[in-house]
């Protein structure tokens, strides 16, 4: 048996832009997936995913010899899937050859609607046991920038930017004098994000291009700002920027405005965790508006 684990990931600048050449900061979490490979006598690929209490939420079984046909399979999970192990076969062509397939068992260690990265944990695994480049089965399945990726299959922080030609990753250190003033705080609300996607694509591209140099340089701030005054500053500089290009109300304005500290979007903006600035106290302010699902920076982020 064959065994690979990969870390989520909290993306903490560059929101959007990421996307577009600006420099983002991510950091891996302490939750992630793993996945176990075992070879047995069929020529089938037989998969089960589980979640963080053992319970099956997806299982199916591919032919090998299906993997070179362009019929997909219907199911969106499924269709992913073949995708990635199509993509891999591709490009390892000794990876599936010989009569023997293999019985592949992945589980989380976090709950799924966490957003802590399960499809880019899987494309990190499944890279790792290939031996196959990670982004090129990103591309040929989920898409996206990749910082996920790069994340997973460094398992550290890193500032990452991708370019045309390559997707520039730098191991970073983020560990604020701080940080024992910082916490995470999951909304469980999914927010369709399309409105504000095509808000942020009409965008001209000077306007553009000044908002991905100011959150680059914002993101080198962060990394090196040492007092929580100066960080909550610049969190809210960064929170007004990514509001005027996405014409989305920015989280505390919305939810939290009578809130003390500073309060952040994460990735997608609307839903899942957010970062928020203030004591043990403070987080009481949280739970008394019914979001239960708080996380100290301890307790969520894999130190380096």
């Amino acid at each position: 048996m064959q065994k690979f684990h990969s870390h989520g990931k909290l993306l903490i600048t560059g929101e959007y832009v990421v996307l577009d050449g600006a420099v983002a900061l991510a950091l891996p979490t302490k939750f992630g997936q793993q996945m176990e490979v075992t070879e047995i006598p069929e020529t089938v690929i037989e998969w089960k995913s589980l979640d963080r209490e053992d319970k099956v939420w997806f299982e199916d079984s591919f032919k090998i010899s299906d993997l070179n046909q362009e019929v997909l399979p219907t199911s969106e999970v499924s269709k992913m899937l073949f995708l990635a192990l199509r993509s891999a076969a591709k490009r390892n062509q000794q990876l599936f050859k010989g009569e023997k397939g293999y019985q592949i068992i992945t589980k989380t260690d976090f709950p799924r609607e966490w957003g802590l990265g399960t499809s880019s944990t899987l494309i990190a695994n499944l890279a790792k046991w290939t031996d196959v480049d990670a982004f090129e089965l990103l591309e040929t399945t989920f898409g996206g920038s990749g910082y996920d990726v790069a994340v997973a299959l460094q398992g550290s922080a890193i500032t990452y930017r991708r370019t045309p030609a390559e997707n520039v990753i730098f191991k970073a250190t983020f560990d604020p004098p701080f940080k024992d003033r910082l916490f995470f705080v999951f909304l469980n609300k999914k927010q369709n994000s399309r409105e504000s996607i095509v808000h942020y694509r009409q965008q001209e591209k000077a306007t553009l291009d000044i908002a991905i140099e100011k959150i680059s340089n914002l993101t080198q701030s962060i990394l090196t700002c040492t007092t929580l005054a100066e960080f909550e500053l610049l969190i809210e500089v960064h929170e007004s920027i990514i509001s005027t290009l996405t014409g989305l109300k920015k989280v505390k304005n919305e939810l939290f405005p009578d809130y003390p500290g500073a309060v952040k979007s994460l990735g997608g903006w609307g839903g899942d965790f957010v970062l928020a600035t203030g004591s043990d106290e403070d987080m009481e302010y949280f739970r008394k508006k019914g979001y239960s699902t708080i996380l100290s920076f301890e307790e969520m982020i894999l130190s380096n």
